[in-house]
């Protein structure tokens, strides 16, 4: 009999214990954060060795995976060798966009890494994206050939 009450009592925590976890992930699911959200297919792009003088042209993409437009007002960059170029028209949901970066390597040496500081009316705020790479001097990018 103490056996059954245990078993019947085990079962019945059990039951409700998954009935209790069941709303709590089909909400987690169902709720979408209103607004535009952006979000890159990459955020860093490594550009790999180049010799100074040169320039490094990338476009990174982003899509608009909120539900209102998305509006990039402005993107900072970390150094005046960095110019960006972005989609100006609004973004509506479940389109891409586009952020282009060029890197003038003129008077740089070493490795690099170019922040881009993505100024938009996102949900989640402020982003960056960077391009990283090393600027060889071109005395030493000759001698590698």
């Amino acid at each position: 009999m103490t056996k059954m009450l245990l078993l019947a009592a085990g079962l019945a925590f059990a039951a409700t214990a998954a009935h209790a976890q069941a709303p709590a992930m089909k909400s987690a699911k169902a709720t979408k954060v209103a607004g535009p959200q952006i979000e890159f297919s990459e955020v860093k792009y490594d550009f790999g060795s180049i010799k100074q003088g040169d320039i490094v042209d990338h476009t990174f993409k982003f899509k608009n995976v909120g539900t209102q437009p998305l509006v990039i007002s402005n993107i900072g960059v970390s150094c005046g060798c960095t110019t960006p170029a972005w989609t100006k028209e609004p973004v509506q949901p479940g389109k891409m966009g586009t952020i282009s970066a060029k890197f003038n390597s003129a008077g740089k040496e070493g490795m690099q890494n170019k922040v881009l500081t993505i100024d938009s009316n996102s949900v989640g705020g402020s982003t960056t994206v960077s391009l990283v790479g090393d600027v060889k001097s071109a005395a030493t990018a000759t001698t590698l050939k």
